[in-house]
């Protein structure tokens, strides 16, 4: 009785399974015989622990059950080594079931094998029979075989197709499954990789619609529920928008189960960037903690590529090289295996652009720009990246031509990167003498930075205010420009944007920091901190440091 009411739970993907199954045991029904049904519905129920464990038991004593049972117990355990992201061992369990079976792996092997550079065994299983069907004679099409069908095809088209092609096969993938049973069985689900795709592409709307639909509807379970939050904070983050990302991240983090491996590596990345993002290196040397237990953690796969990229430039600022040089190395070996397809080499490449520009390693970055032409295209993004980088190579030759870099920053902001685009005119004005080109440079960087910022409310708001006039031919060193100032507020001593300047002078950051945190010059940086000595009456730097703290705490 236990078993059958089990079995019906277990259909329409209810939780009682769970408990029905336990009770046939208790009642008297041999483990092993349950042990596969068992294993299905603790992945169902989002306890992967339990799942694994059964699925195990039934692995460990292949000779003692059907081959229907093993099949199963190899393809749950399949899917949850995949979520954990240990995609090659999850491919290996997905051949093994080929063979016990004597079938042909199924689609929803295909984004594994893909993910860990088996190119040829996927074109087996997409292309089989010549029409590239996924489903089996006999056997009605369900939404789930649809499901992965499209997903199949999706992926291989990220790697040897059109980005479009992949994009629809993968958004209608989701759609599918949003009214049907065994989405939990999947090693991923579509909404999360097609977001992946959709964000390689620059496509971040696309990739947040998917995403925020697939919240509301649950696909996948619980156990997607993460993982799908950190890819929308992600998507937050490389618009610019750390504050969004932050939320999303404090979000998971807040929840009562420790994530898996394959969620904690994405969350511990986008920690990272977000404390590199704000130019924070206190928080940035906390978040690097995190990041070098979740690198030991989690091996190299396809699908994490961006966020390694993010971890290369950090490891890069941090002098940490070490620690992500072997993940360098396979992530190479992967793309080739795969033929190096733009849509995912390119962003990997651009990551590696930024972490040659922090350490000013002028031949690194000139490789680098190389690659993203070869790589331009892959997408409107990958093309944006590609256009960019060779002003990164002249900004590290101090050579800048002023509308070309804002040109270049404004298309990057064009393909979602604001951040970027601003980083990339702020460092440009602050290579050049010109001051035309500097005042030009800056605003541009105000104007992306604050484009970045306010993607919450689905608004821009308009550019900083210009900055002062210059002379036209200085003869010699002068002040910078300086912003004009608002009325007083908060201590009735300085003004806001000096409190800003304060803020981060209390950090212990430095005039360049400051400079590129606020997309002001580091000239204009020491101007404000002039300035805010002489209003507060102090001499030295402890006092100084005494009297911001005073006032910043009275004012916060």
């Amino acid at each position: 009785m236990f078993r059958a009411a089990a079995a019906e739970a277990a259909r329409a993907e209810s939780p009682d399974a769970v408990r029905f199954y336990a009770e046939a045991v208790a009642a008297g029904a041999p483990p092993l015989t349950v042990a596969a049904h068992r294993a299905q519905a603790h992945l169902v129920a989002g306890d992967l622990d339990g799942a694994l464990g059964h699925a195990d038991s039934v692995l460990s004593a292949t000779d003692a059950v059907e081959a229907e049972d093993a099949v199963r117990a190899g393809s749950v355990a399949a899917a949850v080594l995949a979520r954990r992201g240990l995609l090659a061992r999850s491919a290996e369990l997905y051949r093994w079931t080929a063979a016990v079976s004597g079938e042909r792996p199924p689609a929803a092997a295909v984004p594994v094998l893909i993910g860990t550079g088996a190119l040829e065994e996927a074109r087996a299983v997409v292309g089989v029979d010549g029409d590239g069907s996924g489903f089996v004679a006999g056997r009605a099409p369900t939404l789930v075989d649809g499901a992965d069908d499209l997903t199949a095809r999706g992926m291989l088209d990220s790697v040897e197709g059109s980005p479009t092609a992949a994009l629809s096969g993968l958004a209608r993938a989701a759609g599918l499954l949003e009214t049907a049973h065994g989405a939990a069985l999947l090693p991923d689900t579509p909404a999360a990789l097609a977001a992946l795709v959709a964000v390689h592409t620059g496509e971040f709307d696309v990739a947040a619609s998917v995403l925020d639909r697939a919240l509301r509807t649950g696909l996948g379970g619980a156990p997607a529920r993460a993982r799908h939050r950190l890819l929308l904070g992600w998507i937050a983050l490389l618009r610019g928008a750390t504050g969004p990302a932050s939320e999303r991240l404090a979000a998971v983090d807040a929840g009562d189960d420790p994530l898996e491996p394959r969620d904690e590596f994405l969350a511990a990345a986008l920690q990272v960037a977000i404390a590199r993002r704000q130019s924070d290196l206190g928080a940035l040397m906390r978040s690097w903690t995190r990041a070098r237990q979740a690198i030991v953690r989690h091996p190299v796969d396809l699908y994490v590529l961006q966020p390694l990229g993010e971890l290369v430039t950090a490891a890069s600022r941090l002098r940490e090289e070490s620690w992500v040089a072997p993940h360098l190395a396979e992530a190479d070996a992967l793309l080739d295996r795969l033929g190096r397809p733009a849509l995912w080499v390119a962003p990997l490449h651009w990551a590696r652009l930024q972490a040659a520009v922090l350490t000013d390693d002028v031949e690194a970055a000139r490789a680098r720009s190389d690659e993203l032409r070869s790589a331009a295209c892959g997408s409107r993004f990958a093309h944006a990246m590609a256009t960019a980088a060779p002003h990164w190579v002249g900004v590290l030759e101090d050579r800048v031509d002023a509308a070309e870099v804002e040109a270049a920053a404004r298309g990057l902001h064009a393909v979602g990167l604001s951040f970027d685009g601003g980083r990339l005119a702020g460092q440009a004005a602050l290579r050049t003498g010109d001051r035309r080109a500097v005042s030009a440079l800056l605003a541009c960087a105000r104007a992306l930075q604050a484009a970045g910022t306010d993607l919450r409310q689905g608004t821009v708001p308009p550019p900083a205010e210009e900055p002062g006039p210059v002379a036209e031919e200085p003869t010699a060193p002068a002040p910078a420009p300086v912003e004009a100032a608002p009325e007083p507020s908060g201590s009735g001593l300085l003004s806001e944007r000096e409190l800003e300047v304060a803020e981060l002078v209390v950090q212990g950051r430095t005039q360049r920091e400051i400079g590129e945190a606020l997309f002001i010059s580091a000239k204009t940086v020491e101007h404000h901190v002039a300035r805010m000595r002489q209003r507060l009456g102090v001499a030295g730097r402890s006092e100084l440091l005494d009297e911001l703290r005073r006032i910043l705490g009275d004012r916060g």
